[in-house]
Order: C-alpha cells, then structure tokens, then sequence
C-alpha cells in the first residue's frame, strides 16, 4: 500500500503532518510543545508537568468539567506526557469527529484557564506521582541514572522534585505556559482516516494566527560518566548502568539497535537467559536505547538482592561484552521479525502511528516509510553488527545504584 507523508509549515513555527490510513475507522493526532522539563527555571523541578496538568482544567468557554464531559461525549481517548524536551498531548478518536476534537485542543494550548483556585490539587497529584517512584524500581532507578548521567538543564526527570513542586505558584505557571506553549518547535501529527484538505483547514482557523515567544537555544551536552549510590533502606539493590551508542539520528541507529535487542528484546534475549534464567540473579533485567541533544545511550536496569549485586554488575557487563564474541543468525532473525511485526502492529493504530510521526520528525525532520525501514532491517546481517560493535565499543559508563549498598564500576571499565 502506498504511503505517503503529508506535511504543511506554518509561517508562525508550527508543523502539522498527516498520514492517511483509509483502512481504520479512527483517527488519532500526537500534539507535541516545547515545554519539557528542559525548559524549567532552576528551582522549580515539575514546572512542565503542572503546568501541563493546569492547562487542562478547563480552555475556552468550557470548564475542566464541561472539558472532559465533552471528550468523554465525543468517544475520545487521551493522555498527556512530559519529556525532557516536550509537552505532549495524544488522543485517539472516531474519525468523523476529528475536527471538533482539534477545536477543543487548540482551546486547551492557547486559551487555558489556569484556574488558582485549582493548583493546590494540581500539586498534589504531581507529588503524589513522585511518590510512585518508590514503588516502581526500575523507574526510580531510570530517573537516579538521567539525573546523573546528564547535567542540567537535561538531567530534570519528568516527575520533578518535592521541593520543587513546593515552591511552584500560579504565577510560575502563568509564566511557563506564556514562554512555551507556543506555534515555533510545535509538532501536531494526525494520522487515520481523514481528510487532509479539511484537517489543514481547521488547524488555519485554529492555530494559523498563534503567537509566541521564539525558539529556546540549549547549552551543548556533555555526560557524567562514573558510579554513584542512592542510599534506600531495602534488602534489594537496582542498578542502572549507560554507555554510549549511536543516538536516534546517526545513520548507524539500526545496528545499535539491533545489538540491544540482541540483548532485551524478549525472553531469548541474552540478559533474561543469562542473568535471570541460567545465574538466577535477577528478578528483572532489560536494556534499551535512548537518545538526547545528538547522543545515544544504552541504558541497562537489573534488580537483584543486595548480597548479589557485585555479581549481578560483573554479569551484566559481561553480557554486555559479549556481543564481540559475535551474533548469531538465530538471534538476528528473531530481532528482525520482532521489529517487523512492530511496524504491522503500527498499521493498526492510528494512535501509535501519530506519535511514531512526531517523534520521527522532532528527530530527523523527516519521517522514514516502512519499506525504508524493512529494507533498513533486511540489510542487518551478524557480520555488519559485529562491525559496529567492534568499532562503536560499550564505552564512557555510567552507574546508579539504589539501595543499602553503593557498588562501584570495576577498575579499568571505561
């Protein structure tokens, strides 16, 4: 089937994407801001993720009530995020109402109420996500490792801190929402069943004369490498290590993904049988890519009990490192039909096909199609993957453990 990516840039900054999917009955748009935790005065660590959470409490003639009464009418399903880059806004939709759902949303990006008498809720809600952090290891362990691992303004974590939250007041609200939620470095990506023509139509009379304030230049990034504990008192340790790969935009991403799923990507993966299943060190153990600023990470997680957490480190890394003893055909090909039937899943979401085009183009400023994708993956071969890691080796590390006892990289670990 053909496809084709439709785009139009605004004169104020905004791009809007479009891919048509006449086979779905639904419609979805991804509404991506530049309101990340980057963006957020020092100080006020959770900024982005209040503000986002005060933006929809009620827009235009509607009050946060009557606001979601009207969504739940219209059979909308949505969510809200918060990267380090962005704030994001998703819904999926029966695609005859699209256009009204859009209405409502350019309401809720330019005419918020921020209503004060409601932050004292927002605040709690956010604290009260912070909190979760404790009963999700992995996550906390994630946020211990960005915080670390990345210097400000890059290093803030999507749930904030509680001092931060603390001393964030409506006029910090006010402020945030007047600098960043604005048309330049805003991405909406709609993808389904709809009519080009009348999407750019209504998103003109919506959004074709929002203003704001221009573009926020960022410092370069430069990584912390090394170890560093968060004391927890608990009889588990969770350790999170990175080190460098191929970030999202190199041209070398496939091979440094390919080698991570070699590793995580499902229950063959070498990290589940050789750390959990053969050792059994590990209650859970996967890694994945991440990218930021131009510069990729591999970011590994495992949780032991703390009397096996120096071994459960000396085993993750040599499970790490033995990707240079080669990939075999068997692993190669399990990965290549993992992410082949990816992308056949992608085809029957609008929703995950939205958010896959904003992102592909925050990224690239262009959006690959599958059959660059399949080709991308049809050429992967455990020759060219032994290539890169020889040439791209696991190298300036990072390490994070919470718990009772600090763990150290070995001596010699780059």
């Amino acid at each position: 089937m053909e496809q084709r990516l439709l785009h139009k840039q605004f004169d104020n900054g905004l791009v809007l994407l479009g891919e048509h999917m006449p086979w779905l009955r639904s419609a979805a748009f991804s509404f991506l801001l530049p309101a990340g935790t980057c963006f957020e005065p020092d100080g006020l660590d959770g900024l982005s993720g209040m503000s986002s959470e005060m933006v929809q409490r009620g827009c235009g003639d509607l009050d946060s009530r009557a606001f979601l009464e009207r969504l739940d009418e219209l059979g909308v399903e949505r969510g809200s995020s918060i990267t380090t880059s962005h704030s994001s806004f998703s819904c999926a939709m029966p695609a005859e109402v699209l256009g009204t759902v859009l209405a409502l949303y350019s309401d809720l990006v330019r005419r918020p109420h921020l209503p004060a008498d409601q932050l004292s809720d927002a605040r709690q809600l956010c604290l009260q996500e912070l909190r979760a952090l404790e009963d999700e290891p992995s996550h906390r362990c994630f946020s211990e490792l960005k915080k670390f691992r990345y210097p400000l303004p890059f290093g803030r974590i999507s749930q904030g801190s509680k001092q931060g939250l603390e001393h964030i007041d409506i006029a910090a609200v006010e402020a945030f929402f007047r600098d960043n939620y604005k048309p330049a470095g805003s991405i909406l990506a709609v993808a389904g069943n709809f009519q080009w023509e009348q999407v750019c139509k209504v998103v003109e009379q919506q959004l074709g004369d929002w203003q704001g304030a221009p573009e926020i230049e960022l410092p370069v990034l430069c990584s912390n490498y090394g170890s560093r504990h968060v004391d927890h008192a608990t009889n588990q340790t969770h350790l999170a290590l990175a080190y460098d790969c191929a970030s999202y935009e190199s041209p070398q991403y496939y091979e440094a993904r390919a080698l991570v799923g070699v590793l995580s990507d499902g229950m063959s993966s070498r990290l589940f049988s050789e750390v959990r299943e053969k050792r059994g060190l590990v209650y859970s153990v996967f890694a994945t890519c991440f990218s930021m600023a131009g510069q990729g990470s591999v970011m590994c997680y495992a949780g032991t009990t703390t009397n096996r957490a120096e071994e459960t480190l000396q085993v993750l890394l040599e499970t790490v490192h033995s990707l240079g003893s080669g990939i075999t055909q068997d692993e190669l090909e399990r990965l290549k039909n993992r992410i082949k039937s990816s992308l056949v899943f992608e085809q029957e979401s609008s929703a995950a096909r939205s958010s896959q085009i904003a992102s592909d183009w925050f990224y690239l400023g262009r959006v690959p199609d599958r059959a660059e994708v399949c080709a991308r993956v049809d050429n992967l071969s455990c020759e060219c993957l032994l290539e890169h890691y020889c040439n791209y080796l696991p190298k300036n590390l990072s390490l994070v453990t919470v718990g009772s006892q600090s763990l150290e990289l070995p001596e010699g670990t780059s």
